[in-house]
């Protein structure tokens, strides 16, 4: 629907949420004002792409600029002014007090409209030695620059990055790339601590494996300075010093909330400024969008703070639309489906994890399956990992996690579009996928975590969680002979092997009463065991979810 309304719509904060917002009013209305006010230099960057910058994957810093205020202007006719910062809301006048950061001046703007796109600032906590030179936050083109020219001045090649999320690790990654020695600490026992725990585990692996110095259950106790308090390491609240020149401080973000905790605006339980489906707040005339602003959260239904570009993205176009129109398609709930590259790995995840599971009170069992991303006889196929969470009782699929070499993107996208539509566990185990050998296999990776699952609803076999106590239960290896002296199943001195192939024989050496535990390499044979021994009168019998591939990964003899 378009509109001739001759409004005045005020965005503040461009980037992903703000600069969506502007162009998507303009296109909805041609009549409309808009203006857009940045406080930053920039109005429309990929912040998104600025450690690939750093790293030199992306080589012409042009290319991260998204759209100049001069480009705005000449295509959407929109007025945007940079380096104007938003002080104070009238919302009974219904204006905005603006300082000009440029100029010096401080002027006010009226609006009919008025959408708030004010982001997240890096957290920053008051450690001493955080104000030091080559101690770095990244958030915009200013942080970049800045980090760019300590890294290219750097003499000793020696890094640190504090915090292992999203931003931390692909710093990490950049700063490998362009030589630099570099160590990871992080507070939680491991990187990536919005996956569980096993699935975050090859990524660990793969860091030791590049060379990367990896710190985990050891917060940050300070920046270590010479005299001229310039950075030469940290300190760590175990008491071990890292030294680097580099200091990067990943450690998440806050919501930028005092312009509208000062209007008077809900902020929700979340966090996060609260908004309706159309992104408006308790002002019907005040729209939020961006990371500032809370979601509804697809699994739980409840709103929540998720500071994702594709939700800011989705939300400033709708908000754009209803301020220009008065009318928009609601914002469908966001589910955080998100994915990060370290070196050879990619991990990635949509939806509910078991712990989050667990940490929200919503009942969920999840399956483990490992299965190469393509065809095995196909030259190039590597494994791939993927851990499905799912209601137990109606099979509604809650969430699901990849990690692998290959492949990872194309299944959280398919766990995102089923968690969109509310479909089951059944639905993904009847989804018809595309097939070739160089880019599936006939029973998708997906297929056979549904299938496992399927089975779980069916009662056809139940699984046991690949880190439980094993001790006290018999458990019956059924791997050969050489993967178990190979690789020996973790924290199962009691396991008894016996090859899934020799099963049927041997079967009298077991204990048909007992509780029984069946394992082997990913679950596949494990599946097959069970079936065996359920129909042979073993009445509770457990397949160890993702075998003992999984549950190394977990459960470690000699932890690093």
């Amino acid at each position: 629907m378009m509109s001739t309304q001759p409004i005045t719509i005020v965005i503040v904060g461009g980037v992903a949420g703000g600069a969506s917002a502007a162009t998507r009013a303009r296109r909805m209305n041609e009549h409309a004002d808009i203006i857009l006010l940045e406080k930053d230099e920039h109005v429309s960057f990929a912040n998104c792409g600025l450690p690939y910058y750093l790293g030199g994957e992306i080589a012409d810093r042009q290319k991260l600029l998204v759209a100049t205020p001069e480009f705005l202007a000449r295509r959407f006719r929109i007025d945007v002014r940079t380096r104007q910062e938003v002080q104070s809301i009238d919302r009974g006048g219904k204006t905005v007090t603006i300082r000009n950061h440029a100029g010096g001046e401080t002027y006010s703007l009226a609006y009919d409209k008025l959408i708030l796109a004010p982001g997240a600032e890096p957290l920053l906590p008051p450690l001493p030695g955080t104000d030091a030179a080559g101690a770095f936050t990244l958030r915009n083109m200013a942080d970049t620059d800045r980090i760019k020219a300590a890294a290219d001045a750097c003499v000793s090649k020696r890094a640190v990055v504090v915090g292992a999320g999203y931003i931390g690790l692909e710093m990490v990654e950049q700063l490998v790339r362009q030589g630099f020695q570099v160590a990871l600490a992080e507070l939680l026992p491991q990187v990536l601590p919005l996956l569980d725990a096993e699935m975050a585990q090859p990524l660990e692996e793969t860091l030791r494996r590049h060379g990367v110095e990896v710190h985990l259950s050891d917060a940050i106790q300070r920046v270590l300075t010479d005299d001229r308090n310039a950075a030469v390491g940290i300190e760590l609240q175990s008491g071990r010093v890292v030294q680097a020149e580099l200091v990067i401080l990943g450690l998440g973000v806050r919501p930028n909330l005092a312009l509208a905790a000062q209007a008077g605006l809900t902020i929700g339980v979340g966090g996060g400024i609260a908004a309706n489906e159309f992104q408006q707040t308790n002002d019907p005339d005040i729209y939020a969008v961006g990371d500032a602003c809370e979601y509804v959260f697809g699994p739980t239904g409840q709103a929540q703070r998720i500071a994702l570009a594709g939700p800011a993205n989705r939300a400033g176009r709708l908000a754009g639309e209803h301020a220009a129109t008065g009318r928009s398609m609601p914002m469908a709930p966001v589910f955080g489906t998100s994915i990060v590259r370290v070196f050879d790995r990619t991990a990635a995840v949509t939806g509910l994890t078991a712990k989050n599971a667990a940490r929200f009170g919503v009942s969920a069992h999840s399956v483990t399956i490992v299965a190469n991303q393509h065809a095995g006889y196909y030259p190039g196929a590597t494994p791939l990992t993927l851990k499905l969470t799912f209601d137990p009782t109606s099979g509604r699929v809650l969430g699901g996690q990849a990690v692998g070499a290959d492949g990872v993107d194309k299944r959280i996208d398919v766990l995102a579009t089923a968690l969109a539509f509310n479909a089951t566990v059944r639905d993904l185990a009847g989804l018809d996928l595309a097939y070739a050998p160089p880019f599936g296999s006939a029973k998708d990776p997906i297929h056979q975590a549904a299938f496992a699952a399927c089975n779980a609803l069916d009662g056809f076999e139940q699984f046991l969680d690949a880190g439980a106590d094993l001790i006290g239960r018999q458990v019956i290896d059924v791997r050969t002979a050489g993967e178990v002296k190979q690789t020996p199943l973790a924290g199962a001195p009691n396991a008894v092997n016996i090859p899934v192939d020799e099963l049927r024989q041997r079967i009298g050496e077991l204990d048909p009463a007992a509780q029984t535990v069946v394992s082997c390499g990913i679950g596949l044979r494990g599946h097959v065991a069970a079936r065996i021994l359920k129909q042979h009168g073993f009445a509770d019998v457990k397949n160890l979810s993702g075998g003992a591939t999984i549950r190394n990964r977990l459960v470690r003899a000699d932890p690093v």
